[in-house]
């Protein structure tokens, strides 16, 4: 399966606590790279965030950003301990019953350690609930690249079967463009009244012949077509291998054009570039 860098997954889960909404998105790039944004009580996360990206991922810039809401009913309660607060009295009036003016203020009393306490809320259910939330939207990004690299791989086969349909063109009209040669180098000689020697003329053809064969080039084109469609049809992550190819691809058509001696073979090295340079361009987003 062919898997683009670029997609985005949003996923958002509600509880009783309140809710969570994580957002994923890629862009594409040379290695790894992934960006979190996470609110404090939820920092902790990262590294097993981080850790299932890499084990699902190969290539891309990846940016995960959490947001947390929690719910008004789960809002932390107190909780007065009425017997510590009784004693925290008790020992103020003992001090003051001494000639002691102890001057206690009953937010002084609140104050006291253990007197009044909050109710923890229960984190290890939010973060475990949290990770589920996250372990869907990645599933649903996977989903997203997957979506668009069968794309991808569609529009690269379709420019591949056109240069297989240019490099036959090619390869059926060498012939009638050596012929014309043939023909244009006696017509010159002839215009210039200069009497032909058959064996030199026989020389100089196959000579030329064999300065702009292309036989090599049409033959390594075929070649890399299909070499490119094993690397789609194995698939995974295949983007660097591709993008090599892109280059096999470029260094073919360059000396295709360098050795035409016509319009025609131009033209199809210049459409053949053309196709390559297409193919490139999507495989940047292929991991």
């Amino acid at each position: 399966m062919i898997y683009s860098m670029t997609a985005f997954a949003r996923n958002e889960i509600k509880q009783d606590w309140g809710s969570v909404v994580w957002e994923i998105r890629s862009v594409n790039q040379r290695f790894l790279e992934t960006y979190f944004r996470l609110p404090e009580q939820f920092r902790s996360l990262e590294p097993m965030l981080r850790e299932r990206f890499r084990k699902r991922l190969h290539r891309g810039k990846v940016e995960c950003s959490l947001r947390f809401t929690p719910s008004d009913n789960a809002q932390s309660t107190l909780t007065l301990n009425e017997d510590l607060a009784k004693q925290v009295l008790h020992a103020a009036d003992w001090v003051q019953s001494h000639g002691q003016s102890t001057g206690v203020n009953p937010m002084d009393v609140l104050r006291w350690p253990g007197v009044i306490a909050a109710e923890e809320t229960d984190m290890d259910t939010i973060l475990s609930d949290t990770m589920s939330g996250f372990d869907t939207a990645l599933d649903q990004f996977i989903e997203a690249r997957e979506a668009e690299g069968k794309t991808l791989r569609s529009l690269i086969e379709q420019r591949l079967d056109s240069i297989e349909t240019e490099v036959a063109t090619v390869k059926e009209k060498m012939p009638e463009i050596m012929q014309w040669q043939r023909e244009r180098i006696q017509t010159r000689f002839e215009e210039a009244k200069i009497e032909l020697d058959e064996g030199r003329f026989e020389q100089e053809m196959i000579m030329l012949a064999q300065k702009v064969d292309v036989a090599e080039e049409i033959d390594r084109l075929n070649s890399h077509v299909n070499e490119t469609r094993n690397i789609l049809k194995k698939g995974g992550a295949c983007g660097r291998r591709l993008d090599f190819m892109m280059q096999e691809f470029n260094r073919e058509a360059n000396t295709l054009g360098s050795k035409s001696i016509s319009t025609a073979i131009t033209q199809s090295a210049v459409e053949l570039k053309v196709l390559i340079e297409q193919m490139r361009e999507q495989i940047q987003n292929i991991e």
